[in-house]
Formats: C-alpha cells, sequence, structure tokens
C-alpha cells in the first residue's frame, strides 16, 4: 500500500542523507521525496512517499524516529489529508498542435508559462492521477521534456506537524 510519510527534521547538512540511507540500508523504496525549509529556519520538512504492508511501514516509522533529526513524524494516509505535486513539461507545439495544447491546458488547469514559436511549457498541479491524465491526453503531441516534483501533502482541519 501507497504510504505519505511528512516527517519535521533538524535543517542540518547531512539529515537528508541519513533519512534517505535509512530507506536504503534496509532496501525500502522511496517512490518520491520532497524536503524544504520552513517558516522555522532551523526545521525542514520532508515528504517521502513509499510502498509496503503496515508492518514495513510502522518499522520504517520507528527507525526514523529514532534518528537524531527527526523532530516528528506523522504518517498521513490514514487521515484526511490534501495531497498535490507539481509536473512541469515542456511539448513541441507547431501550427494546429499550439490550439490543442492550449485546449488540454485548460482543460486540466494548467499555466502556459513559457512559449516559443516551436514549444509551450505548461505548469500543472494535482495529485498523480490528474498529471498522468494529462501526459496520455497529449499522446498525439511530442513531449520534449518532463519534470515533476513527486508528492507534497498536509493534514486537513487542526492537525498539524509542527
Amino acid at each position: 500500500m501507497r504510504h505519505i510519510i511528512s516527517l519535521l527534521l533538524e535543517n542540518e547538512s547531512g539529515a537528508l542523507s541519513r533519512v534517505a540511507g535509512l530507506f536504503s540500508a534496509r532496501a525500502y523504496n522511496i517512490e518520491s521525496l520532497s524536503v524544504a525549509p520552513t517558516d522555522d529556519p532551523s526545521l525542514s520538512r520532508m515528504t517521502v512517499v513509499t510502498n509496503g504492508t503496515e508492518e514495513i511501514i510502522e518499522q520504517i516509522s520507528k527507525q526514523l524516529n529514532k534518528l537524531i533529526d527527526v523532530v516528528k513524524l506523522i504518517d498521513m494516509t490514514a487521515d484526511v489529508h490534501v495531497e498535490r505535486e507539481l509536473m512541469l513539461i515542456k511539448v513541441s507545439a507547431v501550427d494546429e498542435e499550439r490550439d490543442e495544447v492550449k485546449r488540454l491546458a485548460d482543460i486540466f488547469n494548467g499555466r502556459v508559462i513559457d512559449v516559443t514559436d516551436r514549444t509551450f511549457t505548461i505548469e500543472i498541479t494535482g495529485k498523480g492521477d490528474k498529471l498522468n491524465a494529462f501526459v496520455a491526453a497529449l499522446s498525439s503531441i511530442t513531449i520534449l521534456e518532463v519534470v515533476r516534483s513527486g508528492s507534497i501533502g498536509i493534514s486537513r482541519g487542526e492537525t498539524a506537524l509542527g
């Protein structure tokens, strides 16, 4: 089962490496990883998306909580949460393809952020399924490059990590 684990950790060099090393040493896969400072410059928030049984996720959580850099950890999968991913996609767009690309970007609530006479670069956010559907909708268009951020998430309501 897919799990989204959110960590609050000390914003120090090597913290990311220690977390990634824990996954690597135990042969656990990281589907996506995102990390950035919070409103408190001494802390970073890391979001790790991984797959595993409840037992494996419990073991991962216990091991992560043992790391000195980890301040707080939550598995958001069971709770109601908001999840988003960012994708930048550059496509070839000439002649009649230009209107089709703009139409698809509008349908998926994307934004054209760069235009040349032969390309469009589109920014789109949402759940992974939405981004995958946008890529599939572009099947008749030449995709030149795709960059995805990986998932980030936040609990809904009163619950907060830090």
